[in-house]
């Protein structure tokens, strides 16, 4: 299938960090659809329980210092799984070094099988091999995409988990938008850096 004419979320979750005796789990989750090469504007977000005595790690970066009350209140990947559902299954996936989000989207749901899975830091890469970094920040700066990023998600910041989702999704979009990327499929996006001549 060609990328342009799938239907995809690219999503991203903000986390506690690893602890000692506390396994890393988020707190945070943003997605973001794509329709035809594009950012469709449609997306969803929530704030995730975490119990109000679990430690994160002081490296975490994000708000969640100020949401403890909010997060201890919040829904479980769980409870919120029929709605995750129309999001996730069914669908090609993406975000920005997916290793984060594969892992809460399996965890969530053990018995689905997910993806296939874009990388977008992967694809910034092959896209812009010059950069320093490609840390989503550096990417989208780099690419001319903070002013879109925020008016599409305004009053947000870095480590927000919608917003670091629409950067995501806006770097997709720019790579989809690329002259001889017309026709690229889901299959070469997701093989990886060494499907580089697959694009």
């Amino acid at each position: 299938m060609k990328a342009r004419d799938a239907i995809l979320t690219v999503l991203d979750f903000e986390s506690t960090g690893a602890v000692s005796g506390h396994a890393d789990e988020p707190w945070q989750v943003g997605m973001v659809e794509m329709q035809g090469g594009r950012v469709t504007g449609r997306h969803y977000e929530s704030f995730l329980r975490v119990a109000a005595s679990r430690p994160f790690n002081p490296y975490a970066p994000g708000r969640h210092a100020v949401l403890r009350p909010v997060l201890a209140a919040a829904p479980t990947p769980g409870e919120l799984w029929p709605r995750w559902q129309l999001w996730l299954v069914g669908r090609p996936l993406a975000a920005h070094n997916v290793g984060t989000e594969k892992k809460f989207v399996q965890r969530a749901a053990p018995l689905h099988e997910f993806g296939p899975w874009l990388d977008t830091l992967q694809l910034a890469r092959r896209v812009r091999p010059d950069l320093a970094g490609h840390a989503l920040g550096e990417v989208c700066h780099a690419l001319g995409l903070v002013a879109r990023l925020q008016q599409v998600c305004p009053g947000r910041d870095w480590h927000d988990a919608l917003y670091d989702a629409f950067a995501s999704a806006l770097i997709l979009e720019y790579c989809l938008a690329l002259p001889g990327w017309e026709a690229v499929s889901i299959a070469a996006l997701a093989a990886g850096p060494d499907a580089k001549s697959s694009c």
